[in-house]
């Protein structure tokens, strides 16, 4: 992390004013600029901390912090320890905490077991722009509060960004759900983790989630999420990148020849200038024929098809990855426009106008085709040509990407549904 102090702005600000706000010193917004409110809640834990009281965030302050980003801390168990006595020492659960530590024996804690202690709050924040940082912060905290969760890093981007997906299920079919193709519908990501979250909460609890047994559900099939396919993207779109990055400047200089196209907001292509959901071999020639007719001929904010199928490094991963899994049904999440995409051109999979029709009916989406002149070289046009099984492309939300975080809550409301549908449906 970059040590702050009054004046810094920028998503390290966000991530430092998360976890003073989940420690209790920090009421305010979170909106990436460090003043005096923002300074003084960093003296106040300082001072509680022991340390130097001095308003500066560096290497010993963010030590202090980091756990309130993880959701976790590490605790050594004392005499007299009971789980029930240390969820209500640090107000939190003990089913969480036994969840966290499945080594354990929860009748006879042994004086000096180390335990990871999850904090009561949620980790999937949704008042704040999503990054890699945050992402992978993310990642890590759910794989220590809920260590069945099956985690694999399945590739890296152009800048070397850890491309991981998280898994979680007992079944024998298995769902592949992935997020954030597009940079500038990063919002996607949040949506996704938040379910992640929710789904787990209500397994460890016993409990249902959209009025269904979560336990059922993750006997009944395998889920693989890949939250952030396109890292560098979003990084680029919500200012965690450098502007004296090389990276950032030749992105600039790549928009600089499309001024109809917002800088950075209106970038949906990774950091080189290839649109992901464009670069898969499913009629990709046809692809590359319409948008270079409409003047998409080289790297561009969005719509450049690549110089070939797969010659990105995100596509080519998430590719590879779908391939090495026996994958019955995949949900790529895009914004906007409220639509389910079910098809390719005339291709209709077994059961999937069936499946599509209920997850229309749950959501209140409109189960739609694809305009021609974007229905090629998809990653749900690829998996249904390859394996003539259900894709979908959920275009969550309404308006102009990128789309407003006050969107989050009526989106997952929505989709919620439709995850479930693919669960139980599959």
């Amino acid at each position: 992390m970059t040590t702050l102090r009054f004046g810094s702005t920028g998503t390290d600000v966000e991530l430092l004013q998360l976890a003073l706000k989940r420690s209790g010193y920090y009421k305010g917004e979170i909106d990436g600029f460090f003043g005096n409110e923002t300074q003084n809640a960093v003296r106040r834990l300082q001072s509680d901390y022991s340390l130097v009281p001095d308003g500066v965030v560096g290497k010993r302050t963010w030590r202090a912090l980091h756990p309130l980003l993880l959701g976790y801390f590490m605790l050594s168990v004392c005499a007299g320890d009971t789980l029930r006595r240390i969820a209500k020492r640090y107000d939190t659960a003990t089913e969480a905490i036994a969840a966290a530590n499945p080594t354990i024996d929860p009748e006879q804690l042994q004086i000096g077991e180390k335990l990871v202690v999850p904090y009561g709050f949620r980790l999937v924040p949704t008042d704040m722009r999503y990054t890699p940082k945050l992402t992978d912060i993310i990642l890590d905290g759910l794989e220590a509060r809920y260590p069945f969760l099956r985690s694999e890093v399945y590739g890296s981007s152009v800048l070397g960004s850890p491309l991981r997906a998280v898994g979680f299920g007992t079944g024998e079919k298995e769902i592949l759900i992935n997020a954030a193709h597009h940079a500038n519908e990063w919002i996607t990501t949040p949506l996704v983790l938040k379910f992640i979250e929710n789904f787990l909460i209500a397994f460890v609890k016993g409990e249902t989630i959209l009025g269904r047994s979560a336990k059922a559900l993750f006997e009944r099939v395998k889920v693989v999420i890949a939250p952030l396919v396109n890292p560098d993207g979003v990084a680029l779109v919500n200012g965690a990148m450098s502007k004296e990055s090389a990276a950032y400047i030749e992105a600039k200089r790549i928009a600089s020849r499309y001024p109809s196209v917002r800088f950075p907001e209106g970038w949906k292509a990774n950091i080189a200038g290839i649109d992901l959901n464009l670069n898969y071999p499913a009629d990709w020639e046809e692809a590359k024929r319409i948008k270079f007719a409409q003047g998409w001929r080289a790297p561009a904010p969005r719509d450049f098809v690549g110089t070939e199928p797969l010659c990105a490094p995100e596509s080519r991963a998430l590719y590879e990855f779908t391939l090495a899994h026996d994958i019955a049904l995949t949900l790529s999440y895009h914004t906007q426009g409220r639509e389910i995409y079910w098809r390719f051109k005339d291709m209709e999979p077994p059961k999937a106008r069936e499946i599509g029709e209920e997850m229309a009916a749950v959501s209140g989406y409109a189960l739609a085709s694809v305009p021609n002149e974007s229905s090629n070289a998809g990653y749900r046009d690829w998996f249904i040509l390859e394996s003539n099984r259900p894709g979908y492309t959920v275009e969550a939300g309404y308006g102009v990407n990128p789309l407003p975080l006050s969107q989050l809550d009526e989106m997952y409301s929505d989709n919620i549904g439709i995850i479930i549908t693919a669960m139980e449906r599959v």
